[in-house]
C-alpha cells in the first residue's frame, strides 16, 4: 500500500473540493425554477388612499365578482294596498221572472248550470195563456167582418155610382154610400191593429199565434251560470216581480274593496290594479279601476272601489278574499337588485365600479321593492355598472 506525505493530502483534499463544487454549477435547468423580474403577484382587495377597494386583475377573487349596469325599469308612481273580495259583476246578472202569474210546469236548469242567452229554463201553465189565445183568435174574427164590410160597401158604392150616371138615383144616395165605404175601411185598420196588439201579447209570452192550450216557457235573460233557484215543479206563483232563477255572466267579474280616506286620493277610473288572492298564492291578476263610490262611509270612514278583471278561465269565484293594490301611472325609474345592496354602519350602500379593477362603496337611497329589488331613488343613476355579486371580497378591505 502507497503511503502519502501530509503535503500530499491537504494537495488532494483541495483538489476533491474543487471537483465538488464544479459539479453543483447552476444549470440551465435550475434557471426557469428561478422567479422572473417581471412577474406580478396577484393583489388581494386593499383600500387605496383615494378610499376606492382594488382587486387585481388576475387575483381569485376578481373571478368572483359579477358587474351589472344598472337598469331602468317601469315602476308604478302611487301603489295602495287594501283589502278585497270578488264578486259578479252587477251589470252582467239578470233574473228569470214570471211574465205572469201560473203554476210550474218543469224546471230545466238547476244551480250552477251554464246556460245560454234564450235557452228554455222553466215551463209553467196560465190562465193568462188562453186569455190571450182568445183575444188574438177574437181579433182575427174582426178583421174578416171589417174586410167583408169593407167589399159589401164598395159594391154598394159601385152600383150607386152606375145608377146616378144613369140618372137611377139620387146624388145623396152615392155621397151616403162613400160614406158608409169610408166608415169600413176605418173599422178594418182598427181590426187590424187590435190583432196586431193580440199577437204582440202571444209573442212576449213566447206563444204561436193560431195554437191554443199552449205552455208558456221562460227562456235564460244571459249567458252564464246559474248562481240561484227559487221554484220547484207543481208551485203556483203569482208574484210576477220575483225572480226564479237569477243567471250571471262570470266571464268578467269585480274585486271590490273598501280602501281608507286617507288613501283614495291615489285611485283613478281606468287606472291599473293588481289582484293577490288567498286561493292563488304567489300569483297576481290584472285589473282595471272601473268605479269609485261618490260618497265615504261615515261609519268606517273607507270609499267602496270596484275593478274589473277577465276570468275567462272560470278560476274566479265570487266571495272569493284577498286584497287590491293600485299601481296607478308607471315611469321609468333606476332599479337594483338586492345582492348588489350592503349594509354599512347601518345605511344601504353599493360597489360602484370606477375603472376596471378599481370601486367605489356609493350610499343610496333606496325606494319602492320591485321585482327581488328596489328602485333607487338617489346614489346611482341608470347605466352605472354596480356589483352584483363579490360584494363580501370587497367589503372585507373596508
Amino acid at each position: 500500500m502507497q503511503k502519502y506525505t501530509p503535503t500530499t493530502l491537504v494537495a488532494l483534499t483541495v483538489a476533491f473540493c474543487f471537483l465538488a463544487a464544479c459539479e453543483h454549477k447552476e444549470t440551465p435547468g435550475d434557471a426557469k425554477s428561478a422567479p422572473s423580474a417581471t412577474e406580478v403577484k396577484p393583489v388581494d382587495p386593499v383600500k387605496a388612499p383615494n378610499g376606492e377597494i382594488v382587486l387585481g386583475a388576475d387575483s381569485p377573487e376578481m373571478k368572483g365578482v359579477s358587474i351589472e349596469a344598472v337598469r331602468s325599469v317601469p315602476l308604478p308612481v302611487d301603489e295602495v294596498t287594501a283589502p278585497a273580495k270578488i264578486e259578479a259583476n252587477p251589470n252582467r246578472v239578470s233574473h228569470a221572472v214570471l211574465p205572469v202569474p201560473g203554476r210550474i210546469v218543469k224546471v230545466m236548469a238547476k244551480l250552477g248550470d251554464a246556460v245560454v242567452k234564450g235557452q228554455p229554463v222553466v215551463v209553467i201553465e196560465s190562465p193568462a195563456a188562453a186569455e190571450a189565445e182568445t183575444t188574438y183568435l177574437q181579433s182575427e174574427s174582426a178583421v174578416r167582418q171589417a174586410q167583408l164590410a169593407q167589399t159589401k160597401a164598395e159594391s154598394d158604392l159601385a152600383r150607386l155610382t152606375d145608377l146616378f150616371q144613369h140618372d137611377a138615383v139620387a146624388k145623396k144616395e152615392v155621397l151616403s154610400a162613400e160614406t158608409t165605404l169610408g166608415l169600413s175601411k176605418a173599422a178594418v185598420e182598427q181590426s187590424q191593429s187590435a190583432r196586431e196588439q193580440a199577437k204582440q201579447k202571444l209573442e212576449l209570452l213566447g206563444l204561436t199565434a193560431g195554437k191554443v192550450r199552449q205552455q208558456i216557457t221562460v227562456t235564460s235573460p244571459i249567458s252564464g251560470k246559474v248562481l240561484e233557484v227559487s221554484v220547484v215543479e207543481g208551485e203556483f206563483h203569482n208574484e210576477i216581480n220575483a225572480p226564479m232563477l237569477t243567471v250571471a255572466d262570470l266571464s268578467r267579474v269585480w274585486a271590490t274593496s273598501e280602501v281608507p280616506e286617507s288613501d283614495i286620493r291615489h285611485y283613478k277610473a281606468g287606472g291599473g290594479a293588481v289582484i293577490e288572492l288567498i286561493a292563488f298564492p304567489n300569483q297576481t291578476f290584472r285589473a282595471t279601476i272601473t268605479r269609485i263610490a261618490d260618497l265615504v262611509d261615515k261609519e268606517t270612514r273607507t270609499v267602496r272601489v270596484n275593478a274589473e278583471l277577465d276570468n275567462g278561465a272560470g278560476h274566479l269565484m265570487p266571495e272569493m278574499f284577498g286584497r287590491l293594490k293600485y299601481t296607478g301611472a308607471v315611469e321609468p325609474s333606476p332599479w337594483l337588485p338586492d345582492m348588489a345592496v350592503i349594509q354599512v354602519e347601518g345605511r344601504d350602500h353599493v360597489f360602484v365600479e370606477v375603472s376596471p379593477g378599481h370601486f367605489r362603496l356609493t350610499p343610496v337611497t333606496l325606494g319602492r321593492r320591485h321585482d327581488g329589488g328596489s328602485a333607487v331613488a338617489a346614489g346611482v343613476k341608470a347605466g352605472d355598472r354596480v356589483v352584483t355579486r363579490g360584494t363580501v371580497y370587497l367589503k372585507a378591505a373596508l
